[in-house]
């Protein structure tokens, strides 16, 4: 029946030191100081809310008045003082509300009290909650009988704001400081009490509940109950994260694939279907910084135990984690935090929010350099292998700058999709795009234009953020087409003894542009040529290949541009045996001296006879 209803919270209170959860560093100390007969006079506990202060108060009455201890030190339950504390009759245990009772006279009625010797039993305990509440005078009321009580009087103070207490309270005190429950002490302890209560209940579920109560049992227990109504007792990942109002790691695995896309309307779409369900922009905006900083610790095995996400999670998100490049998940980082710190202030937050996600559209090119597409509204599905690096630098900006000038490969991977129309002048010149095209092309092709046209008119800032005209797809066609009619005059494989003289090259070309890290780490690789375009670079280890596959691209273009061919780059993990290998130890002063004295004993006798010494 309803009338005899108990929340969990009370319900499943512990009654003894075992059965607290997540706070062993406190219950131990106090067995130990009740089995050693080594109490305090006054306690003082501390900590957020719901960890289970007060409850280790009310154990602590309860198990020092028994007067049949178990030999683990825990209250019996069965005598006269554990029944009468059970039924909320004992005279032994006092409990004062500081929120409430607050002022000089509630102080001096308690310290009234203290004059008295219990009347059965050994020790009276007054535990007081809220304490931080007191006033300052109150506090100083209470100092002298908090300094020199009786012998039977033990004062448990509780509180949440331990830097509101006087310090001259705070010295008279031995303080615990209670630490919030781990998500798994919790999700432990939420599984009995659903099995106890007939409950079906997800562990992802359970995890989410876990997660919201931000260590607090209290709010977990709650949170359970509410649920579980909710749901009839069959408590799923979905139906809680729709009761909490949550999003869920769905919603931003999809937003993560539109902005590897470069998908900005399907990522302003999932936006406002999030936000017509009622979601803040903040919430928004720390759930993907929380989504981002998984996909993070997903990228070393070492950091998984920091990984706070359900079990069921964990294979997507190292799958998705092996799909984004470390550059773009720790730039968005950085652009979701300063959103954050800025969306309190900005006077349009949809707006401000929507700004954050079109940065993290383009944020992809920005990190690698690679060229921007040129319709915003569509994914962008092309391999790692055929995007390729411009000179141009592309800023991180919400819209995609003007286009750079396209090589003669990247023409050819490009499939227009309607035939050049006659529009306004030509934002390129004919030269740039002949520039852009490799020698051998350009020494075979026939040029569509003889001469060159007059430099256009200078055009407003705003016209930079325009997409390519059609005069530029029409002379990108023209570049095709001459690259396509010279194809037959290409070089069709590459040799060994070119591809390792290319990657010479290349390494001293990052030496002498000063980038002495990626010049130690590239003379740790071995280059393989396999016929008939790709070149395989063999490393030493992950990292080494982490640097390789950085700069595939760049590599690429070298490649292109000196073979006259599109040449494939892969990258290999070949660990090198002599590396464990024993190491011949470095020997020290003194043993170089007993092995020259070995091999020559007048050594010895020399430095006997002189009174030498060897330097350390």
């Amino acid at each position: 029946m309803s009338d005899n209803y108990i929340v969990s919270a009370r319900k499943y209170r512990p009654q003894t030191f075992d059965t607290v959860v997540g706070q062993e560093h406190i219950t131990t100390t106090l067995k130990n100081a009740i089995k050693n007969q080594h109490l305090a006079h006054a306690f003082l506990f501390c900590g957020p809310r719901g960890v289970g202060k007060t409850t280790c108060a009310r154990i602590l009455a309860k198990t020092i008045n028994c007067t049949n201890r178990t030999a683990d030190t825990e209250a019996c339950g069965t005598c006269s003082t554990c029944i009468s504390f059970k039924d909320n009759t004992s005279f032994n245990v006092f409990e004062l509300d500081a929120a409430s009772n607050n002022s000089v006279d509630d102080i001096r009625e308690l310290t009234s009290q203290v004059r008295f010797a219990p009347q059965h039993g050994k020790y009276k305990v007054y535990i007081i909650d809220e304490v931080h509440m007191l006033s300052a005078s109150a506090f100083n009321a209470f100092l002298k009988t908090l300094e020199e009580p009786p012998p039977y009087a033990i004062f448990i103070l509780a509180t949440t704001e331990k830097h509101k207490i006087l310090p001259t309270i705070l010295s008279r005190c031995q303080i615990f400081d209670f630490k919030r429950i781990t998500t798994h002490d919790i999700v432990a302890h939420l599984q009995s009490i659903a099995s106890k209560e007939s409950m079906v209940a997800q562990e992802a579920a359970l995890h989410v509940i876990a997660q919201k109560s931000e260590g607090c049992m209290r709010d977990s227990l709650s949170m359970l109950d509410r649920i579980a109504s909710f749901t009839n007792g069959m408590l799923t990942y979905a139906n809680t994260m729709e009761h909490l109002n949550l999003l869920d790691a769905e919603f931003y695995f999809r937003l993560t694939d539109a902005m590897l896309g470069q998908d900005v309307a399907g990522t302003l779409l999932h936006l406002d279907a999030a936000l017509e369900k009622g979601f803040e922009g903040d919430v928004i905006l720390g759930g993907l910084a929380e989504h981002f900083r998984n996909l993070l610790l997903c990228k070393d095995a070492r950091m998984t135990k920091l990984l706070d996400i359900p079990n069921e999670h964990k294979p997507m998100y190292f799958e998705k984690a092996n799909q984004t490049p470390p550059s773009f998940v720790i730039s968005a980082l950085n652009v979701i935090n300063d959103s954050e710190l800025q969306y309190k202030s900005a006077t349009n937050k949809r707006l401000h929010i929507e700004m954050c996600l079109i940065r993290l559209c383009f944020l992809l090119q920005s990190v690698n350099a690679t060229p921007v597409s040129i319709d915003t509204s569509t994914t962008n599905t092309a391999s790692p292998d055929e995007k390729k690096n411009t000179d141009s630098v592309v800023k991180t900006t919400p819209f995609p700058p003007a286009p750079a000038p396209q090589t003669a490969a990247v023409a050819e991977a490009a499939t227009p999709e309607y035939k050049p129309q006659p529009a306004p002048p030509p934002v390129q010149k004919q030269s740039d795009i002949a520039s852009s095209v490799t020698p051998a092309q350009a020494h075979t092709a026939t040029a569509p234009k003889a001469e060159t046209p007059a430099p256009p008119k200078p055009k407003p800032a705003a016209a930079s953020s325009k997409r390519v005209s059609l005069d530029l797809l029409g002379d990108l066609d023209e570049a095709m087409s001459a690259a396509v009619a010279n194809q037959a005059n290409k070089v069709t494989e590459i040799t060994e003894e070119k591809g390792l003289h290319l990657f010479e090259q290349y390494k001293l070309g990052l030496q002498a542009a000063g980038k002495s890290v990626l010049y130690s780490q590239f003379n740790m690789m071995k280059v393989e040529v396999i016929p008939p375009d790709e070149v395989c670079l063999i490393c030493p280890n992950e990292l080494t290949e982490t640097y390789a596959r950085e700069q595939r691209n760049a590599i690429i273009e070298f490649y292109t541009q000196h073979c006259d061919m599109h040449v494939r780059i892969t990258t290999d993990i070949q660990e090198d045996e002599t590396a464990n290998e024993p190491q011949e130890r470095v020997l020290s002063k003194n043993e170089m001296y007993e092995h020259m004295a070995e091999k020559n004993p007048n050594l010895a006798r020399l430095k006997e006879g002189a009174g030498l010494q060897i330097e350390y």
